[in-house]
């Protein structure tokens, strides 16, 4: 494996000296060529971290490298402008005077012309806008505004990039769109990013690999699979998308738990608490095993798939089957576990109950 191209360690960020830690103990690394999400909720400390990698802030504490290069410890501190790094900011941040071409050629003002210009036209034409030179900013669709912004920070050629919620201001259809066509342009330059989202599902389909902070730490780093599929904690399984939390008793690696005995992704003992998410169960008809018989009390058919609702022993639980299951509100329908649950490693301080959790949880930040 080469060696990374950015290192952050320990990184902590206080903005008063009386104040809380806004940032708590960060690291993380970013390989050559890799996209890596920051994500959690609005207050977690995501951007103020962005901004310490970028140079904008200062860390209290803490060390940020890049290619071996110390850009930030305790006695150093590197200007923005001699980082070698780009930013793309939320709201495109374009000079509205300036058309197209000359926004692209701002980044370039230590190269001399005519070069200046031959740079910012290729990097137009990379990102598909070579046609719109000339046009003034706000001539531009939101996802066009996008490139631009994205065409002014690639015509230096960082070694990377950093990216804060940058299709926030745009619609969910061209969101989608554009953010696809930044990570097939940043993968055909070969090039890093650090993405700062609080879109779960940008964050699973834009990135390498997630890193997802809470309260000013990254509880789990991990590819989006495993992330999604095996969260370490609390906050991760439930912050991640919808999941059902049964307080269990494990033996080794199979666990009792109120949808009966299930298999676990690692072994444990005692009282834990489990995490499955509703596509790893599925209903049988009540005649057809000994699992545990629940009432359906709800049902989303969404096309490709439908989601029910099903109460059994005091408890709700969510499940998300194929699109030609027949079960309706009022039938009995056995929940049948598909794969093994992901043992929690639970915080004290979040309280939780047996049962499903409808949508992912938003989380108070101090």
């Amino acid at each position: 494996m080469s060696d990374p191209l950015l290192t952050v360690r320990g990184l902590c960020k206080r903005f008063t000296a009386a104040g809380g830690l806004v940032v708590d103990d960060v690291s993380f690394d970013v390989a050559p060529g890799e996209i890596l999400a920051i994500l959690g909720p609005s207050g977690c400390g995501k951007t103020t971290s962005l901004r310490c990698v970028a140079g904008f802030e200062r860390p209290t504490a803490g060390t940020v490298a890049m290619e071996g290069r110390v850009l930030d410890d305790a006695t150093t501190h590197v200007p923005p402008e001699q980082r070698g790094i780009g930013l793309v900011f939320q709201d495109f941040a374009l000079f509205p005077h300036l058309s197209v071409l000359e926004n692209v050629k701002f980044g370039l003002r230590a190269v001399p012309e005519p070069a200046r210009t031959r740079q910012a036209e290729k990097t137009l034409e990379l990102v598909g806008l070579a046609s719109f030179a000339e046009r003034a900013p706000h001539h531009l669709s939101g996802g066009q505004q996008q490139r631009v912004a994205l065409a002014r920070t690639l015509a230096p050629a960082p070694s990377l990039i950093l990216l804060d919620e940058p299709f926030s201001n745009l619609d969910a259809l061209l969101r989608q769109g554009t953010r696809q066509e930044v990570r097939v342009l940043l993968k055909a330059k070969g090039m890093s990013a650090v993405l700062v989202t609080h879109d779960q599902e940008e964050a699973l389909s834009f990135a390498d690999r997630v890193a997802v902070m809470h309260n000013g730490t990254i509880e789990q780093v991990g590819t989006p699979e495993a992330v999604y599929y095996e969260p370490r904690t609390l906050f991760v399984a439930q912050f991640l998308g919808r999941t059902n939390l049964l307080f269990s008793q494990a033996t080794g690696e199979q666990a009792d738990t109120p949808l009966g005995r299930v298999r676990l992704n690692r072994a444990a003992q005692g009282t834990i608490l489990v995490s499955m998410r509703p596509e790893h169960l599925t209903l049988d008809p009540s005649t057809e095993n000994s699992g545990p018989v629940g009432t359906v009390i709800g049902r989303a058919f969404k096309g490709h798939d439908i989601t029910y609702r099903v109460a059994y022993d005091g408890a709700e639980y969510l499940v998300h089957t194929h699109n030609r299951m027949t079960f309706r509100p009022g039938d009995s329908a056995c929940i049948r576990p598909l794969e093994a649950g992901v043992v929690l490693e639970k915080d004290p301080k979040e309280p939780v109950t047996s049962g499903a959790t409808d949508e992912p949880a938003v989380y108070a930040t101090s």
